[in-house]
Protein backbone atom coordinates (compact mmCIF):
# COMPACT_ATOMS: atom_id res chain seq x y z
CA UNK A 1 0.00 0.00 0.00
CA UNK A 2 1.29 3.42 -0.94
CA UNK A 3 2.37 5.51 2.01
CA UNK A 4 1.20 9.08 2.20
CA UNK A 5 3.11 12.11 3.43
CA UNK A 6 0.93 12.04 6.54
CA UNK A 7 1.90 8.41 7.19
CA UNK A 8 5.58 9.26 6.87
CA UNK A 9 5.24 12.18 9.27
CA UNK A 10 3.40 9.99 11.75
CA UNK A 11 6.22 7.44 11.60
CA UNK A 12 8.80 10.20 12.10
CA UNK A 13 6.95 11.55 15.14
CA UNK A 14 6.67 8.04 16.57
CA UNK A 15 10.42 7.50 16.21
CA UNK A 16 11.18 10.84 17.89
CA UNK A 17 8.78 10.14 20.76
CA UNK A 18 10.19 6.65 21.29
CA UNK A 19 13.78 7.85 21.16
CA UNK A 20 12.91 10.55 23.69
CA UNK A 21 11.76 7.94 26.20
CA UNK A 22 14.75 5.66 25.57
CA UNK A 23 17.27 8.51 25.80
CA UNK A 24 15.58 9.70 28.97
CA UNK A 25 15.71 6.26 30.58
CA UNK A 26 19.04 4.90 29.33
CA UNK A 27 20.99 7.94 28.19
CA UNK A 28 21.89 8.82 24.61
CA UNK A 29 25.21 6.95 24.55
CA UNK A 30 23.58 3.73 25.75
CA UNK A 31 20.74 3.75 23.23
CA UNK A 32 21.25 2.42 19.71
CA UNK A 33 19.17 3.15 16.64
CA UNK A 34 18.40 -0.57 16.54
CA UNK A 35 16.77 -0.25 19.96
CA UNK A 36 14.87 2.84 18.80
CA UNK A 37 13.60 0.97 15.75
CA UNK A 38 12.54 -2.05 17.77
CA UNK A 39 10.72 0.00 20.41
CA UNK A 40 9.06 2.11 17.71
CA UNK A 41 7.76 -0.97 15.90
CA UNK A 42 9.52 -0.04 12.66
CA UNK A 43 12.50 -1.32 10.70
CA UNK A 44 16.00 0.13 10.94
CA UNK A 45 15.50 1.21 7.35
CA UNK A 46 12.54 3.33 8.41
CA UNK A 47 14.65 5.03 11.06
CA UNK A 48 17.43 5.75 8.56
CA UNK A 49 14.88 7.01 6.05
CA UNK A 50 14.04 9.86 8.42
CA UNK A 51 17.35 10.31 10.26
CA UNK A 52 20.87 9.95 8.86
CA UNK A 53 22.30 8.75 12.17
CA UNK A 54 21.91 9.14 15.93
CA UNK A 55 23.45 12.61 15.85
CA UNK A 56 20.83 13.76 13.34
CA UNK A 57 18.05 12.17 15.42
CA UNK A 58 19.24 13.95 18.58
CA UNK A 59 19.55 17.27 16.76
CA UNK A 60 16.02 17.00 15.34
CA UNK A 61 14.74 16.08 18.79
CA UNK A 62 16.32 19.16 20.37
CA UNK A 63 14.91 21.33 17.59
CA UNK A 64 11.50 20.65 19.10
CA UNK A 65 12.37 22.91 22.04
CA UNK A 66 15.04 25.18 20.55
CA UNK A 67 13.53 28.34 19.06
CA UNK A 68 14.60 29.33 15.57
CA UNK A 69 17.22 32.06 15.44
CA UNK A 70 14.92 34.58 13.82
CA UNK A 71 12.22 33.90 16.42
CA UNK A 72 14.71 34.43 19.24
CA UNK A 73 16.00 37.69 17.78
CA UNK A 74 12.49 38.96 17.13
CA UNK A 75 11.44 38.14 20.68
CA UNK A 76 14.39 39.91 22.30
CA UNK A 77 14.16 42.96 20.05
CA UNK A 78 10.41 43.45 20.41
CA UNK A 79 9.35 46.90 21.73
CA UNK A 80 8.85 47.06 25.47
CA UNK A 81 7.27 49.76 27.61
CA UNK A 82 9.35 48.75 30.62
CA UNK A 83 13.06 48.27 31.16
CA UNK A 84 15.09 47.77 27.95
CA UNK A 85 16.21 44.35 29.21
CA UNK A 86 12.72 43.23 30.23
CA UNK A 87 12.35 40.92 27.21
CA UNK A 88 15.57 39.09 28.09
CA UNK A 89 14.50 38.66 31.71
CA UNK A 90 11.02 37.45 30.69
CA UNK A 91 12.50 34.92 28.28
CA UNK A 92 14.56 33.40 31.09
CA UNK A 93 11.51 33.29 33.36
CA UNK A 94 9.50 31.51 30.64
CA UNK A 95 12.29 28.99 30.08
CA UNK A 96 12.18 28.06 33.75
CA UNK A 97 8.38 28.00 33.86
CA UNK A 98 8.41 25.55 30.96
CA UNK A 99 9.86 22.91 33.27
CA UNK A 100 6.63 22.89 35.24
CA UNK A 101 4.14 23.24 32.40
CA UNK A 102 5.65 21.29 29.51
CA UNK A 103 6.57 17.64 30.01
CA UNK A 104 8.27 17.30 26.63
CA UNK A 105 10.43 20.36 27.25
CA UNK A 106 11.33 18.96 30.67
CA UNK A 107 12.22 15.58 29.14
CA UNK A 108 14.33 17.01 26.33
CA UNK A 109 16.22 19.37 28.62
CA UNK A 110 16.88 16.44 30.96
CA UNK A 111 18.29 14.48 28.03
CA UNK A 112 20.44 17.40 26.91
CA UNK A 113 21.80 18.40 30.31
CA UNK A 114 21.83 15.14 32.27
CA UNK A 115 21.60 12.16 29.90
CA UNK A 116 23.86 13.09 27.01
CA UNK A 117 27.59 12.66 26.57
CA UNK A 118 28.62 14.33 23.32
CA UNK A 119 30.85 11.54 22.04
CA UNK A 120 32.44 11.51 18.57
CA UNK A 121 29.30 9.78 17.32
CA UNK A 122 27.32 12.90 18.24
CA UNK A 123 29.86 15.45 17.01
CA UNK A 124 27.50 17.01 14.46
CA UNK A 125 24.76 17.50 17.05
CA UNK A 126 27.33 18.93 19.46
CA UNK A 127 28.54 21.44 16.88
CA UNK A 128 25.01 22.57 16.04
CA UNK A 129 24.09 22.91 19.70
CA UNK A 130 27.28 24.82 20.46
CA UNK A 131 26.49 27.12 17.56
CA UNK A 132 23.00 27.71 18.98
CA UNK A 133 24.42 28.49 22.44
CA UNK A 134 26.95 30.93 21.00
CA UNK A 135 24.22 32.64 19.01
CA UNK A 136 22.03 32.91 22.10
CA UNK A 137 24.87 34.40 24.14
CA UNK A 138 25.67 36.84 21.32
CA UNK A 139 22.04 38.00 21.22
CA UNK A 140 22.09 38.46 25.00
CA UNK A 141 25.31 40.44 24.71
CA UNK A 142 23.64 42.72 22.15
CA UNK A 143 20.85 43.37 24.64
CA UNK A 144 23.33 44.30 27.36
CA UNK A 145 25.27 46.43 24.88
CA UNK A 146 22.12 48.48 24.29
CA UNK A 147 21.82 48.91 28.07
CA UNK A 148 25.56 49.34 28.71
CA UNK A 149 25.02 52.56 30.71
CA UNK A 150 22.89 50.58 33.17
CA UNK A 151 25.51 47.90 33.88
CA UNK A 152 27.26 48.04 37.23
CA UNK A 153 30.88 49.25 37.20
CA UNK A 154 33.31 46.58 36.03
CA UNK A 155 30.65 44.50 34.24
CA UNK A 156 30.87 44.45 30.45
CA UNK A 157 28.08 43.31 28.11
CA UNK A 158 30.19 40.26 27.28
CA UNK A 159 30.62 39.32 30.95
CA UNK A 160 26.94 39.91 31.71
CA UNK A 161 25.77 37.71 28.83
CA UNK A 162 28.04 34.83 29.77
CA UNK A 163 27.16 35.05 33.44
CA UNK A 164 23.46 35.06 32.60
CA UNK A 165 23.75 31.98 30.40
CA UNK A 166 25.88 30.10 32.93
CA UNK A 167 23.36 30.86 35.67
CA UNK A 168 20.46 29.69 33.52
CA UNK A 169 22.17 26.38 32.72
CA UNK A 170 22.98 25.91 36.40
CA UNK A 171 19.39 26.58 37.43
CA UNK A 172 18.00 24.24 34.78
CA UNK A 173 20.44 21.45 35.62
CA UNK A 174 19.85 21.71 39.37
CA UNK A 175 16.08 21.81 39.02
CA UNK A 176 16.02 18.84 36.63
CA UNK A 177 18.32 16.87 38.93
CA UNK A 178 16.22 17.68 42.02
CA UNK A 179 12.63 18.80 41.27
CA UNK A 180 12.15 19.78 44.90
CA UNK A 181 15.08 22.17 44.97
CA UNK A 182 13.01 25.23 44.07
CA UNK A 183 9.66 26.14 42.53
CA UNK A 184 10.11 27.23 38.90
CA UNK A 185 6.91 29.27 38.99
CA UNK A 186 7.06 30.86 42.44
CA UNK A 187 10.80 31.13 43.13
CA UNK A 188 12.65 31.16 39.80
CA UNK A 189 11.47 34.69 38.80
CA UNK A 190 12.87 36.14 42.04
CA UNK A 191 16.13 34.25 41.50
CA UNK A 192 16.45 35.66 37.99
CA UNK A 193 15.52 39.17 39.18
CA UNK A 194 18.21 38.93 41.85
CA UNK A 195 20.77 38.12 39.16
CA UNK A 196 19.64 41.06 37.01
CA UNK A 197 19.80 43.40 40.01
CA UNK A 198 23.40 42.31 40.52
CA UNK A 199 24.23 43.18 36.92
CA UNK A 200 22.24 46.41 36.53
CA UNK A 201 22.15 49.53 38.67
CA UNK A 202 18.46 50.23 38.04
CA UNK A 203 16.84 46.78 38.18
CA UNK A 204 13.93 46.05 40.50
CA UNK A 205 12.45 42.65 41.22
CA UNK A 206 8.90 42.04 40.02
CA UNK A 207 7.30 42.66 43.43
CA UNK A 208 8.99 46.05 43.69
CA UNK A 209 7.89 47.03 40.21
CA UNK A 210 4.32 45.99 40.97
CA UNK A 211 4.16 48.13 44.11
CA UNK A 212 5.89 51.16 42.59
Amino acid sequence: MRRTKADAEKTRENILATAEQLFLRNGVAHTSLEQVARASGVTRGAVYWHFQNKSHLLDEMLNQVRPRREQLAERLNAPTAGHPLQNLRDLFVELMAGLAGNEQKRNLLTILLLRCEFTDELSDARERHTDFINHFIALSEEQFECGRARLRPGISPRLAARLLHATLIGMLSDRLRDPGLFDTLAEAPAMIDTLFSGLLVDWQIAEQRASA
